[in-house]
């Protein structure tokens, strides 16, 4: 029961295209190039840094194998 993250629609289709992605520590990080690929992002870059809200139970955890590869190989930084 690893590997979910429950995501806003907007945030979910960001972190498929690479433009936000949650760290080891789950924060959420929001690429700069966001601003730059469509001359917006303000209302996303204040989510940057933020902590995730994490479920109770430590077997519902984001598993971190799975971030570190979105961070690794997806995310636009």
């Amino acid at each position: 029961m690893d590997n979910g993250l429950l995501l806003r629609s907007d945030f979910h289709a960001l972190f498929d295209r690479g433009y936000i992605t949650v760290t080891l520590e789950y924060n959420l990080l929001v690429s700069r190039r966001l601003r730059a690929d469509f001359d917006n992002g303000q209302d996303y870059l204040e989510w940057h840094g933020r902590a995730i809200r994490l479920p109770e139970r430590s077997e519902y955890l984001p598993n971190r194998d799975f971030l570190a590869w979105h961070n690794e190989s997806r995310f636009r930084g």
